[in-house]
């Protein structure tokens, strides 16, 4: 794809409308630096220099999409907690409206807690309650859903198994975009039975291997396992990320396709999924083919690797991956 043909998909995403659904995290960095080792155990002690927070999970995904120009609308559960809040202060400060986010008291707002020190990750804390919302909030969840999807040229669905995604949440969303708009998932292992009918499902090698409980080792498992996968699901197409081996495509009825990463340098996977899923969702709702789509999706991959920590690819950084 050329330069110009990017730049014209990328023009016309701005304003479309895209719901995102699923788990709402949030993601605190503390950065720091390791000089010595802790007399009461041996671990390193790590100097922390500074601190950040940012959204994370579904949230991680609406705020890819926000920073592409398109219309968000967010679907999702948080606590009746100070993370809770500092979430949507968040989302807020992004200009991601929160009228589609549920509070549920008896909740934890998800939090992910990681310290770095020289560039590299130490140790992560989590903070969260897995179990599937149920009940008068569960209620309140898909009512929500359906004013959100409303009218969206693709509906994004982000599972991180913290228990939005569920059985009669997937089957809202197949009642409700079955004529009107594409679903796309970021899946988590073992909830790939959710997934029947989605229009593109975007697993990593751990989570498509894991399905059918194998491992990819090499070209010819992952055809198997690609293959497998659009059969089983019923989908329209299986894309496959490998990090920094790229990713590749598989639909009914054509080979499947390859792309190489454009990243000359990783750094740091967190998020790149969140990142695919965004602009491949971002593209095809704004009337790009879904081969030009995933090849905007790569580029921007391509960026965000190279960053420490969750990040969003900007559309003139997309652009100029592309030749003239």
């Amino acid at each position: 794809m050329r330069r110009r043909r990017a730049a014209e998909i990328l023009k016309a995403v701005k304003g479309t409308p895209v719901a995102v659904v699923g788990d709402l995290m949030l993601d605190r960095y503390f950065w720091g630096n390791v000089e010595r080792i802790s007399p009461e155990a041996p671990v390193p002690v790590v100097g922390v220099a500074s601190t950040n927070v940012r959204p994370g999970g579904a949230a991680n995904v609406a705020w890819n999409l926000m920073s592409l120009g398109c219309d968000v609308r967010l679907v999702g559960i948080c606590g009746r907690d100070h993370q809770g809040r500092e979430l949507r202060r968040l989302l807020g400060e992004r200009g991601i409206a929160d009228r589609f986010v549920v509070a549920d008291g008896r909740r934890v707002t998800t939090e992910k807690i990681r310290i770095i020190a020289h560039n590299q990750q130490v140790v992560r804390a989590d903070f969260e309650t897995n179990a599937e919302v149920a009940g008068p909030v569960l209620g309140r969840l898909r009512s929500a859903l359906g004013d959100a999807v409303e009218g969206c040229g693709a509906v994004v669905v982000s599972d991180y198994g913290k228990g939005v995604v569920s059985m009669p949440v997937m089957d809202d969303l197949r009642r409700l975009c079955a004529d009107a708009a594409p679903v796309l998932i970021d899946p988590k292992e073992g909830h790939f039975d959710l997934y029947r009918g989605a229009w593109c499902v975007t697993p990593n090698l751990k989570e498509a291997a894991g399905f059918y409980n194998t491992k990819i080792r090499g070209a010819a498992d992952l055809e198997w396992v690609g293959r497998a996968l659009l059969r089983d699901l019923g989908a329209r197409a299986v894309l496959i990320t490998r990090g920094e081996e790229g990713m590749t495509l598989f639909e009914e009825g054509r080979l499947s396709h390859h792309l190489p990463t454009r990243a000359r340098e990783v750094y740091d996977v967190t998020g790149a999924g969140d990142t695919v899923i965004s602009v491949l969702a971002a593209a095809v709702a704004a009337g790009a083919g879904l081969r030009e789509a995933i090849e905007l999706a790569n580029a921007a991959a391509g960026i965000v690797i190279r960053e420490l920590g969750t990040a969003a690819a900007k559309p003139e950084e997309m652009a100029d991956a592309f030749g003239i």
